[in-house]
């Protein structure tokens, strides 16, 4: 990839000495920022911008190892193959024209993709606006040359963004605003061959990048994305666009039809390390935050300590921390005491620290000064977060000698910002340049500091392909050949409990009389289902009959369910499990990242609640107790109003297994466990189904 980043000298073919086009605004940011050779090609031109334009790629003098292209569509396989023939390893297209403009266009790009099979060079883009280095002030991009007009702020965040025209946005609007250094901006159009898996790998081993954000569309390999992420040192945000429930209404199973919004993107995220962003702002904020705390810091045990100068602000921060996973700082006795000498008789001293009457009665810098003290000596302060007002009220007062004190503590601050345009703008400059990220946001200076502190570490465990050694026993293979679509409930909970999945006692009753004697044995009451091929949906269709409580419902339900399916299905008689909370627990194969394992509330809480969470699988012990952790029901699950506590440890082990089944069974398709009811120490599967895909 260092053709790309670091190239010896550059081929712009499609230079153009219009000012007015992509080739030529190409050319003036080469011109302005590359030190290496550049040489134009267009055939009209001897000469463009002072510089010798050659007639073709194939007369082009040597050093040359990158070429950009910014030409009409259906000449770029022409020039691709030309490239090849020049030897030149790696060529950046930025000419549009392709599989975003249709049918046309899908047929130009799929022949690059045929010439990059063949050839090997490495093709990025195309539609896409090329790289900016912000480090070295490399402009490989056709973006307005008036950037040139601002300040490059060096800094350590990268970029990758699937969007052309807003890596622009991001690059003029960190550029203009001036309160966030950027490193790289690398912006990868149609991915029909360098994609994000390439790009990241290369910028986590870059030392000039501390933290990776993007924006992505698609995922070219969502596998191999999540391994780069686990095996990463380097914080990374995500921001997925395109997280529809499109393909939802075609799913077979609850588990896939829950799997058709962000809860599988979500999922998989988390399980990876990565930060997940839902705004592109949010997303540069999170970077930057990320950036001057990169290593994961130790959880907090204790919280924190707000410092401000509005009682209302310390209020509404207290409420938005407590949506976190951090808390408010208890403060001790002897940080009391000290905050006690500076405040009036009358304050009393509580967290969040209202520092009004102190800075009335001593000035800003001795009340901020004492107090940044006292909660760095605190030992039940972990972090520090402090509000400031630019250009009144008495509130300025030099900083630098308070974050000293914070960072010789090893207490991370942060901070939140109100103020006149100009000298807030300032302050947040000369603050953020001494490793305090500050936000002029409320919620979002709330939301960065958490992210800084609930990152998690990904277990180190590398995602095995489908065949792990987790194929489905003998006894079921004739079931799994000769079906298709959804196997039946009786069959379905088999080969659950064929994996240690705790499954119902249940048995198929042959005739009244067999359905009598098999509900006396599993002991009153039952419960009884018509059991038709492909029938997924039996409440719905009258064929699930619960409290069957004597011989006489058992002969009557027998004949009516008999007559419902015309003879055609089974009747399943199953011990009837009372109380506890229901679950719901599957599989799913997702287009982007393959096997996936969904847990969620079950029951009536399914639709009303959607709290669901996803892994992809396998998943390790570990992996599945964190998936549980996530449910936002934690109260449900720990026992709430009769409900006993569900076992964790148990239902981490059916997560896992069923993880297993996905991975060694390709042709399972979606695996539906629904209810999993969680009794007193124990889980059972009360209701299931595994759908076969369609030419297995």
């Amino acid at each position: 990839m260092e053709f790309f980043f670091k190239p010896k000298g550059i081929a712009l073919i499609g230079a153009s000495a219009n000012p007015y086009k992509g080739g030529n605004s190409i050319l003036k940011n080469l011109i302005k920022g590359y030190k290496g050779k550049i040489y134009p090609v267009n055939p009209a031109y001897p000469e463009i911008e002072g510089l010798k334009c050659y007639p073709s790629v194939a007369v082009v003098p040597d050093p040359v190892d990158l070429a950009i292209v910014f030409v009409p569509a259906k000449l770029v396989p022409g020039v691709i193959r030309e490239c090849f023939q020049r030897k030149i390893p790696g060529v950046m297209i930025e000419s549009g024209g392709f599989a975003e403009a249709g049918a046309r266009g899908q047929s130009i790009q799929s022949e690059l993709k045929q010439i990059c099979d063949e050839t090997g060079i490495r093709l990025w883009g195309p539609n896409c606006m090329g790289l900016v280095d912000f480090i070295s002030k490399k402009v490989f991009s056709f973006v307005s040359p008036t950037l040139w007009d601002y300040e490059f702020i060096r800094g350590n965040v990268s970029l990758i963004v699937q969007s052309g025209m807003l890596s622009a946005g991001f690059i003029i609007d960190t550029m203009s605003h001036g309160v966030m250094g950027i490193s790289k901006v690398c912006s990868i159009g149609n991915k029909v061959d360098v994609d994000e898996c390439e790009l990241l790998e290369y910028l986590l081993g870059d030392p000039e990048t501390a933290v990776v954000g993007l924006y992505l569309e698609s995922f070219a390999n969502g596998r191999r994305f999540l391994e780069i992420c686990r095996s990463s040192r380097k914080p990374i945000v995500v921001l997925k666009g395109g997280k529809s429930v499109k393909g939802a209404a075609a799913a077979m199973s609850h588990t896939a039809s829950l799997a058709g919004n962000s809860a599988v993107i979500s999922g998989a995220l988390a399980q990876a390390g990565v930060v997940e962003a839902v705004d592109f702002k949010q997303m540069l904020d999170l970077c930057r935050s990320l950036a001057m705390y990169p290593e994961i810091p130790p959880k907090v045990t204790g919280g924190v300590a707000i410092l401000t100068y509005s009682g209302g602000a310390g209020i509404v921060s207290s409420d938005f921390i407590d949506k976190t996973t951090l808390s408010i700082a208890e403060l001790s006795q002897s940080t009391k005491d000290a905050l006690e000498k500076i405040y009036p008789e009358w304050m009393p001293v509580a967290n969040p620290i209202d520092l009004w009457p102190a800075i009335e009665r001593g000035g800003s810098e001795m009340a901020y000064g004492e107090a940044i003290k006292a909660v760095c000596d605190d030992p039940n302060v972990d972090v520090i977060f402090l509000h400031y007002y630019a250009g009144g009220f008495a509130l300025n007062f030099d900083i630098s000698s308070l974050v000293e004190i914070a960072r010789k503590s090893n207490k991370p601050m942060f901070c939140w910002l109100m103020g006149e345009a100009e000298k807030a703008r300032k302050f947040q400059t000369n603050t953020q340049n001494l490793g305090v990220p500050v936000y002029r946001e409320l919620y979002r200076a709330v939301e960065c500091m958490a992210a800084v502190f609930e990152r998690e570490k990904p277990e180190k465990s590398d995602l095995p392909s489908y065949a792990s050694g987790f194929a489905i026993s003998e006894n079921f293979k004739a079931e799994l050949e000769n079906s298709k679509g959804a196997l039946d409930e009786h069959i379905s909970k088999k080969i659950l409990a064929g994996y240690s999945i705790p499954v119902v006692e249940e048995k198929i009753a042959v005739s009244a009389e067999d359905a009598l004697n098999t509900a006396r044995s599993l002991g009153f009451p039952v419960v009884m289902k018509g059991v038709l091929p492909g029938e997924i949906h039996k409440t719905e269709s009258g064929l699930v009959l619960l409290g069957v409580s004597s011989g006489e419902e058992i002969k009557k339900i027998f004949g009516e369910l008999n007559m419902k399916m015309a003879g055609k299905g089974n009747i399943l008689v199953q011990k009837q499990m009372e109380g506890g909370l229901e679950l719901i627990a599957g599989m799913v194969r997702d287009p982007q990242f393959g096997p996936c394992v969904m847990l969620g509330l079950g029951g009536i809480f399914t639709e009303i609640l959607k709290d669901t969470v996803f892994a992809v699988a396998p998943v390790s012990h570990g992996e599945a107790l964190s998936m549980i952790g996530r449910l936002k029901s934690q109260k449900l699950l720990n026992g709430f109003r009769g409900y006993p506590p569900v076992d964790r440890e148990i239902l981490a082990k059916i997560i896992v297994c069923l993880g297993a089944l996905g991975c060694g069974n390709p042709q399972i398709k979606e695996i539906d466990v629904n209810p999993l009811i969680a009794g007193k120490n124990s889980l059972v599967a009360v209701d299931a189904t595994v759908v076969i895909q369609p030419g297995f």
